[in-house]
């Protein structure tokens, strides 16, 4: 392991190995990233991997817009594929005040070229058959957003920076980060110290108290969440928009021969979930999947540079949302590593908005 680093990046999930692509493809040689387990161990391993690009802020949705542009021609650059499916979405409204949300949304996108579009229930049912239309009013199509395998993604990242000599060490659980003079210094890790003045925290779950060894604050918190995927089902087309049911908050789309759902614990998932998508009740639950998320006391990620010390980055908090975010995520904070001007505007997602007493909640649903 190398004794020295212009910068380490802690966590090897799809935001830490977004990070080292994108340290490296900026022009940083020698970048570590250091991942306690294996690649995709943490939080990453268990998302359904959704990728909606309409947001409620312009810097965000114009930092999605530019992740699918990624997602698109990351798999051609690195000779490895991203699991990159771009089948649209579908946003369900069973209420007028959803209805009328739905409408400000398709005025918003038209800022953007996003081709979002409205639909009936009819027409929503024709582009995912399965689906009963019981109480629904209508939704949005947008047929450019899509989902994304985590694990193709997030190993694919990797071998973009392997290929720009960063270095990445798994089994490798860093112990804590170093402070010399009011700045970063380096991180203790079990097998060994690496001097850097550059540390940048994407430990999920982990990064509060890794934080907290550096004396800073991340409030963030694990929550579980969970998502199932069932066996075959020969019976569905074999190309569907990933779909949220506003009404009961779960979201579902296809998962290899089978469909993949979330949103709430199994009890009381499953029989929601099989009022929307009846079929359900006939295919077997193939893999369960639990695991924890963390959370932000907003639900809106905390990604920034920190005040003191200086040299420490972060990006955690993304609440089940980091495919959603990590890719540009990664070049934003690359950016600040490098002292570049940064192509978007995240200041809204710094940690200080908690301390100011600023925080505003926004819906983070594809």
């Amino acid at each position: 392991m190398a004794a020295s680093a212009p910068a380490v990046v802690i966590g090897g999930g799809v935001g830490g190995c977004s990070i080292a692509y994108w340290l490296s493809r900026l022009g940083w040689d020698g970048v570590v990233l250091l991942e306690r387990a294996d690649l995709t161990s943490g939080s990453t391993f268990h998302s359904a991997g959704l990728v909606g690009q309409l947001r409620g802020s312009l810097s965000l949705t114009r930092m999605m817009m530019s992740s699918v542009e990624l997602y698109r021609i990351l798999g051609d650059e690195v000779g490895l594929e991203t699991g990159w499916r771009e089948v649209g979405s579908l946003r369900l409204a069973s209420s007028q005040e959803r209805m009328e949300e739905l409408a400000r949304q398709a005025g918003w996108a038209k800022t953007f070229g996003l081709p979002l579009e409205l639909v009936s229930a009819e027409e929503a049912q024709r582009l995912f058959p399965p689906m009963a239309t019981e109480g629904v009013l209508g939704a949005a199509y947008l047929p450019s957003d899509g989902y994304v395998d985590p694990s193709q993604l997030t190993f694919a990242l990797a071998e973009g920076a392997r290929r720009r000599g960063a270095e990445i060490r798994t089994s490798t659980r860093v112990t804590g980060i170093r402070l010399e003079n009011g700045r970063v210094a380096g991180v203790e890790t079990a097998r060994g110290r690496i001097a850097t003045d550059c540390v940048v925290l994407t430990a999920g779950v982990w990064s509060r108290e890794l934080a907290a060894t550096a004396g800073f604050s991340l409030p963030v918190e694990p929550e579980r969440r969970f998502m199932h995927v069932t066996g075959e089902a020969p019976d569905f087309p074999k190309r569907l928009p990933l779909t949220v049911d506003f009404s009961s908050s779960f979201y579902f789309h296809r998962e290899g021969e089978g469909i993949l759902f979330g949103g709430a614990e199994l009890d009381e998932l499953a029989p929601v979930a099989a009022r929307r998508l009846p079929a359900l009740a006939e295919l077997d639950l193939r893999h369960t999947i639990s695991g924890f998320y963390e959370m932000s006391p907003d639900h809106n990620a905390l990604i920034g540079a920190a005040p003191d010390p200086a040299g420490l980055v972060y990006a955690t908090g993304f609440s089940g949302h980091g495919f959603q975010q990590g890719l540009v995520v990664g070049e934003h904070l690359a950016q600040l590593a490098l002292g570049l001007e940064p192509t978007f505007d995240l200041s809204q997602f710094d940690a200080e908005r908690f301390a100011r007493g600023t925080a505003r909640a926004e819906l983070n649903v594809i």
